[in-house]
């Protein structure tokens, strides 16, 4: 055997000299003269790649040597299971206590607590001593060293639910699981209820906040009424769309907190039903494809109004397998009638939601009623599907059973027990990111992920991006109303948050992959098809790309009329990664407000 394919490789050589050399003009010739050098050794292995890649054939990248840190990170789950759980899940009881502790107390006696802490936080502020102190932060911990803190701990309190003004008045940090325990009893709920449970008030205005209701209602902070803001210089101010701090309070939704303290929030309410009917709908294709169907899952190409649900939430599964969910509020009474399948997907034994979503691919399209605020907070077990990485097993039957009950762990654990090795390795080999992208793109986005970062499970999720009378810092495109595209309204253009959580396909095959580049990769065709980036995640963003993907001139204009400037760092230096000391800090947000801010632009 071995000699006849000596002779076969020998004639084989034959051949295609001859061809190389008598039929040098065929228009086969580049493949031909490819595989003759191949077989005669003379291209070297790195040319034989480039020849490859420029016929198209797939490229596997070179495997990465593992170091310790890649072993810690595998055995993590020792540390999660003996410490971290038992831990979270005291600090969630004990939490539990101080929510309840709260209800008991009356609204009366709350409102009047509150004044008293925000005359404490004016107090403080009144004594800084510019010179001595520093900048201000509040006791969360910062990318940037600053000298004096305000701690906002004890702001955790619902202050009033007015059933008639449909208006719920809370403290900052306030969380999700807290105020949807307060209100759906009541069939009320906030208009955007974030997923997660530990969420809050304070962070989502501040920052970013989504849910499976935005297509109707906005991003969370489109749905506030009012702020209560504590200036830099300790004035006490209520900020609404139409009063003297209009401004104010079009700058404050992406802020971070650096215009001034915010101590209480006014948020619509909206009348809920007991249950969601929820319809899981499966989507095979390409990419595109997928797009496509979420796309038409709630945006009616006819403009039906009526066909529009109340929640809507894609996933993709890989790049051909998605499925889109529309949800939309049910009685007890329509919930419970006979043939009616009801998911109390709450439960700490149950599949995580993401997986029992993904059983649609087999069984088809399939209707089930969930009790509505157990929907509301369906990712928080598993925190979407970053706990398989967290606990590969934690899926598993067995342990969803026996410790089920503790998930799950409180990220500011988890990131407590990590290094600045595992620092360093989760930034490079793991992504959190979301990317805002308007829904024509979509389609775009999806085949970006893939090629870039070939990340899976992809969640989707729309929302509706306003056309303010004041230009904010996230905008829709100019001229969107003209275009008439699926999902858009006469004062909204439709945008969708493409969400990329988890280890991308080369680290999962043992591979080398560099996360800060495809980061930076990232940021660069988000601002080049007008999309953006939240600034929770790790950002690569350098001033000047920052204030191209964001629009910052109502925020530099509230930053001097407030006079914040010298008391908060900037928005830029409280996301940006890094660490950076004060003084470093100082003299580059003064270096950007030397120079003409139309450099920027």
């Amino acid at each position: 055997m071995g000699n006849h394919l000596v002779l076969f490789n020998k004639y084989k050589r034959i051949m295609l000299l001859t061809f190389f050399l008598f039929y040098k003009d065929n228009p086969f010739s580049p493949f031909i003269h490819f595989h003759f050098c191949i077989s005669f050794g003379f291209l070297s292995k790195e040319r034989n790649l480039k020849v490859m890649a420029d016929l198209k054939a797939p490229l596997v990248r070179p495997k990465r040597k593992k170091t310790w840190v890649d072993y810690f990170v595998k055995f993590r789950w020792i540390i999660v299971i003996f410490v971290v759980l038992p831990i979270s899940a005291t600090l969630y009881f004990l939490i539990y206590l101080g929510d309840m502790y709260s209800e008991s107390k009356s609204y009366e006696q709350r409102r009047k607590e509150h004044d008293e802490n925000v005359l404490k936080v004016i107090k403080r502020l009144k004594q800084r001593n510019a010179a001595k102190d520093g900048l201000v932060c509040t006791a969360r911990k910062p990318w940037i060293a600053v000298g004096m803190r305000i701690d906002l701990g004890e702001f955790r309190n619902i202050l009033e639910i007015n059933k008639e003004k449909m208006i719920a008045r809370v403290e900052p940090l306030v969380n999700m699981g807290q105020i949807s325990r307060a209100t759906v009893p009541m069939n009320l709920s906030l208009a955007v209820v974030a997923e997660l449970d530990d969420l809050t008030v304070g962070g989502l205005i501040n920052g970013y906040g989504i849910e499976g209701s935005s297509h109707l209602y906005g991003l969370f902070a489109d749905t506030v009424e009012a702020y209560e803001i504590v200036l830099a210089g300790g004035e006490l101010v209520r900020a609404t769309r139409d009063n003297e701090y209009s401004d104010l309070f079009y700058a404050i939704p992406w802020s971070q907190g650096t215009l001034g303290l915010l101590v209480a929030a006014e948020i619509r309410l909206i009348p809920v039903k007991e249950y969601m009917r929820l319809t899981y709908i499966p989507v095979k294709g390409d990419l595109q494809a997928l797009a496509q169907g979420y796309m038409d899952s709630f945006a009616p190409k006819d403009g039906d109004e009526s066909k529009i649900p109340d929640f809507v939430e894609g996933m993709v599964y890989n790049p051909t397998e998605g499925v889109m969910m529309v949800g939309t509020y049910a009685s007890k009474a329509e919930a419970k009638k006979k043939g009616n399948k009801i998911n109390n997907v709450g439960w700490w034994f149950k599949p995580w939601f993401y997986q029992h979503a993904q059983t649609a691919l087999k069984k088809g399209q399939f209707v089930e009623y969930i009790p509505t605020r157990e929907y509301y907070h369906r990712h928080t077990r598993c925190l979407y599907w970053e706990g398989k990485l967290i606990l590969p097993f934690g899926d598993q039957f067995w342990f969803r059973f026996l410790l089920g009950w503790l998930m799950p762990p409180k990220v500011s654990l988890l990131k407590a027990t990590q290094g600045e090795a595992i620092r360093n390795y989760y930034h490079d080999m793991h992504v959190i990111q979301d990317m805002l992208v308007p829904l024509y793109k979509v389609g775009d986005a999806l085949e970006w992920v893939h090629n870039e970062m070939e990340v899976y499970p992809i969640w989707l999720c729309p929302h509706k991006l306003y056309k303010a009378p004041i230009k904010q810092q996230i905008y829709p495109e100019p001229g969107f109303e003209y275009e008439k595209r699926q999902g858009d309204t006469d004062d909204a253009q439709m945008y969708t948050d493409v969400g990329v959580y988890y280890a991308p396909g080369p680290v999962l095959r043992g591979e080398e992959f560099d996360g800060s580049e495809a980061v930076r990769k990232m940021e660069k065709w988000l601002i080049g098809n007008h999309g953006f980036q939240p600034q929770y995640a790790v950002s690569e963003l350098d001033e000047k790309s920052f204030w191209r993907m964001f629009d910052g001139d109502l925020y530099e204009h509230c930053r001097k009329k407030y006079r914040a400037v010298g008391t908060f760092m900037s928005v830029y230096y409280k996301s940006k990664k890094g660490r950076k000391t004060e003084k470093e800090v100082r003299e580059a947000e003064q270096a950007h407000l030397e120079t003409a801010y139309a450099e920027a632009d």
